[in-house]
């Protein structure tokens, strides 16, 4: 033991704790030296010669000391004291700056030193209070003694103790016979500690140590001298122990009892609203109810991306805590021989894990049907979108036609007028069967729409009934023209060739004017470069006609041309009309220049969607290059944690660590798992749902992340179930490793879990006797019922551990706590409510309160209670 650190050779003393010390350290020796018949007067002269020194030393160890030197020299005073310091210092006490030529010349701070040195040593050093030694362990004695009392709070052994209420504490908390506490004040602190020095001296034999006023007239008193006197009631009072050692046993069975109320509170607590999360989100999930639109139904998509990145991560972690927490409250259960715990109904681990696979497959067919239906719609508005551009430009040809097809301007024309108007209707049929092939198209579209349940389907039905409607009437008039302008063409014989060859030529030009002006107006849907490539070539071979068309428009402005020039030529009236066709050269200019405009325009838009499909190409690369990397390393660590959980090797603090730093670079890996989840979130946001760059989704990566967190958390979990396993039953670490060699050389399937057969081998190897046909046999059968009582067939590692230690664990048992309480009921069959507040701690003595039946047997008073009920519950044991 090396001397307190604040004694220091050049430390001047404050006056008022000088002299504190050296009345409190003189009262001390001399009680002492007064069973040897002496006693000291001045401290510093008195120890001088080293005589009364090594007196004190022999009375308070019991010891002999070597017989001191008779002479009256200084050599003999120094060999003297030298004798009790040699003999200070075998007793493990490490003097520092204290020699003994400053004790025999009076040296008043070294004296007190070597005093103090002492009193720690054989007074001081002893007093052990749970765990703790010297002055903490005196500290909480005073602190646990007087806690009950008003007005009394020990934090130290100085200002703590001025008022004389913590002393009187003392002494009244163990002989309440000796003063009256209710009757003290606050306010008389000299008055208050005279008691206490009176008190003490005259029933308890401990000498009056310090001087009242010098206490309270002193701002901070001196430690060691109330330390020293303090000890001295500790000492008194040391046959009161008993009843304390007993109040410890039971706090401390009470307070793992109390723990494990707790884990299981919380376990139920955080299994409710797991299962009250999943019983909520189920139904969500299980909605297949679509959207009309395509916004709300990237709402709804939306709404699944927040619960998977920031509902769903915490609750995968209290999944995984619960597991843990259900193993640790089990593992702590049987370490303390309480019964197992068995949850609420419907709240087992099985039960959530159930629940959790019913929430995992319900959300995999949510997805599926989020995806699905988004592709549906995307498909209905590029239809919706083709349809009302078919049906206008249908419309727009349409408008006015049944008018002109009812006229009978035929019947006042003139021969050549009526060949116009013949050749005129011609034209027109040729045009209007160009144009079936458009309204056959917008009648598939309407019919691909209502395939599709389009929510405006009702318009586009009646839009193309309307059009197939008019179509059938257009038919119908063009006939009964037909059969009216034959009928009047017998009558009429002269035509001009060169309108009609106008009309001819101009038609199907004007047709494939009008279906390169639709072709170049038509909307798509491409979903990659390859495709958006596909039609930018298409629109290549377009424009590489157009030099021939160009060709052939100039041909049928030179018709128009040469009719100009006959009219010119024969004086005729100029004809800017065709008979045969209502088209003009300029509409056929018209067309041609908006060709122009919308080539290059096309070409822009091509060139747009190519970048598009260009950047959603480098994000599926992107997430590719990530998920390539990411997907194998969880695999990898996966199979590691799993060999290492296969092949746990070293002691369980090197396990540990090692696992711990394994999990630390899990969770620094945790940034690649949301940089891959943000590459995800831009595929989405942009609509890209296919990656042929990886076979990793987002939801493999997903579920091996949960994986891999959750197997490291659960080895790191049997790990500290070990090292639970391992200080409670008091094994070193080298026998823990003789027991984990021994099952794993005969756990033959290497799956954690012997056969009988192989732990019988097992126990013979070594040492057990089971070979005898019948008692073997017998103590087999025994034996497989400790370890194995749910008749399993397989015997766990933790099982064969319980097992080996089962016989020299010292562990409390329900026996031990009654014990304890009997000495706190003074051997009563019974025990109060006064009794249990005054010899535990408030917060456990009301849980034993509320927690304990009434006593039910004779001769109690009122509000008795039965300890032994009580503890034979806190063990799941019948009555004792």
């Amino acid at each position: 033991m090396e001397q307190e650190e604040d004694w220091d050779r050049d430390l001047l003393l404050d006056p008022a704790w000088e002299k504190q010390q050296r009345k409190t350290f003189t009262a001390w020796c001399n009680s002492h030296l007064r069973k040897a018949g002496t006693q000291i007067e001045n401290i510093e002269e008195d120890f001088r010669n080293g005589l009364k020194l090594m007196l004190l030393l022999e009375v308070i160890s019991g010891e002999r000391l070597p017989r001191p030197d008779k002479g009256k020299m200084r050599f003999h005073k120094i060999a003297n004291v030298n004798k009790a310091l040699d003999f200070i210092a075998s007793k493990g006490v490490k003097l520092v700056s204290i020699g003994a030529e400053e004790i025999v010349d009076g040296n008043l701070k070294m004296t007190l030193g070597m005093i103090w040195t002492i009193i720690l040593r054989f007074a001081i050093q002893d007093i052990s209070v749970e765990e703790t030694s010297a002055k903490e362990g005196l500290l909480l004695w005073c602190q646990r003694k007087t806690a009950p009392y008003r007005n009394v709070n020990v934090q130290n052994f100085h200002t703590s103790w001025k008022d004389g209420l913590a002393l009187c504490a003392l002494i009244h908390r163990h002989r309440p016979d000796l003063i009256d506490y209710a009757k003290l004040r606050k306010d008389d602190p000299v008055g208050n500690l005279n008691t206490a020095f009176e008190v003490a001296e005259k029933y308890l034999d401990i000498p009056k140590m310090l001087d009242a006023e010098d206490i309270v007239n002193t701002p901070k008193p001196d430690e060691k001298a109330v330390m020293t006197y303090v000890s001295c009631f500790y000492h008194a009072f040391a046959g009161a122990e008993q009843a304390e050692t007993a109040a410890n046993r039971i706090c401390k069975v009470l307070a793992v009892n109390q723990e494990n109320e707790k884990l299981m509170e919380e376990y139920e607590k955080l299994a409710s609203e797991l299962l009250e999360w999943i019983r909520r989100t189920v139904p969500w999930l299980e909605n297949r109810v679509g959207e009309p639109s395509m916004s709300a139904m990237q709402r709804k998509l939306e709404d699944f991306r927040d619960y998977r990145r920031l509902h769903k991560p915490p609750r995968v972690q209290e999944k995984c805590q619960l597991e843990i927490n259900f193993n640790t409250l089990q593992t702590k259960l049987r370490l303390s021989h309480r019964p197992a715990f068995m949850p609420s109904e419907g709240k087992l681990v099985s039960d959530i894990a159930n629940a959790w696979r019913g929430l995992e497959q319900v959300e995999k067919g949510y997805e599926d049907w989020l995806l699905s239906e988004i592709r549906r719609l995307q498909r209905l508005q590029h239809l919706a979108e083709k349809f009302r551009q078919k049906a206008s430009l249908h419309e727009a040809w349409t408008r006015g036609k049944e008018d002109m097809l009812s006229q009978r301007d035929y019947e006042s024309a003139s021969l050549q007028e009526v060949r116009a108007l013949l050749r005129r209707h011609e034209a027109f049929e040729s045009d209007l069967a160009a144009h079936q092939d458009r309204v056959e198209h917008i009648a598939a579209l309407a019919q691909e729409l209502n395939e599709l349940d389009y929510h405006e389907a009702a318009l586009v039905n009646s839009r193309c009934q309307a059009i197939c409607d008019q179509w059938d009437n257009l038919g119908t008039l063009t006939q009964k023209r037909r059969d009216a302008l034959e009928r009047m063409e017998k009558l009429l014989e002269t035509i001009d060739q060169l309108q009609l060859e106008f009309a001819r030529r101009a038609a199907p030009f004007n047709n494939w004017l009008d279906g390169a002006v639709e072709d170049l107006q038509d909307v798509w849907l491409v979903h990659s470069v390859e495709e958006t490539q596909s039609l930018l070539t298409a629109h290549e071979q377009f424009k590489a006609t157009l030099p021939e068309a160009d060709r052939e428009r100039g041909a049928i402005m030179g018709i128009q041309a040469e009719i100009q020039k006959i009219c010119q030529t024969y004086g005729l009236r100029p004809i800017t009309t065709s008979p045969y066709i209502s088209l003009s050269p300029q509409d056929i200019n018209n067309k041609w220049d908006k060709i122009r405009k919308l080539v290059p325009s096309r070409d822009q838009t091509l060139q747009e969607e190519l970048a598009r499909q260009q950047v959603n190409e480098r994000l599926r690369r992107q997430f590719a290059a990530q998920a390539n990397a990411v997907g194998p390393w969880i695999q990898a660590k996966v199979e590691e944690v799993g060999r290492l959980a296969a092949g746990l090797i070293g002691s369980l603090e090197d396990q540990m660590a090692g696992l711990r730093q394994q999990e630390q670079n899990i969770i620094n890996y945790k940034s690649n798992i949301d940089r891959l989840e943000g590459d995800h979130q831009l595929l989405q946001e942009s609509l890209v749902f296919d990656n042929k760059h990886t076979v990793y989704s987002m939801e493999h990566i997903r579920v091996g992340w949960e994986q891999l967190l959750t197997s490291i958390a659960r080895t790191i979990n049997e790990v500290e179930n070990q090292v639970l396993t391992r200080d409670a039953k008091g094994l070193s670490q080298e026998q823990l490793n003789e027991f984990r060699a021994s099952f794993n050389h005969f756990d033959r399937k290497r799956n954690g879990m012997m056969e009988p057969d192989d732990f019988r081998a097992c126990l013979i190897s070594m040492g057990y006797d089971l070979v005898s046909a019948l008692d073997g046999e017998v103590e087999f059968a025994r034996i497989m019922t400790m370890v194995d009582p749910n008749a399993a067939g397989v015997v766990t590692f933790q099982a064969f551990i319980d097992f080996m230690t089962r016989e020299t664990a010292e562990t409390d048992t329900a026996e031990q706590v009654v014990a304890s309480f009997k000495i706190l009921a003074g051997d009563k069959k019974y025990i109060t409510a006064e009794e249990l507040r005054r010899e535990l701690p408030a917060e456990q003595a009301e849980y034993c309160i509320r927690r304990m039946v009434p006593y039910k047997g004779s001769g109690a008073p009122a509000g008795a209670l039965d300890y032994v009920a009580f503890s034979s519950a806190l063990y799941g044991e019948s009555d004792l």
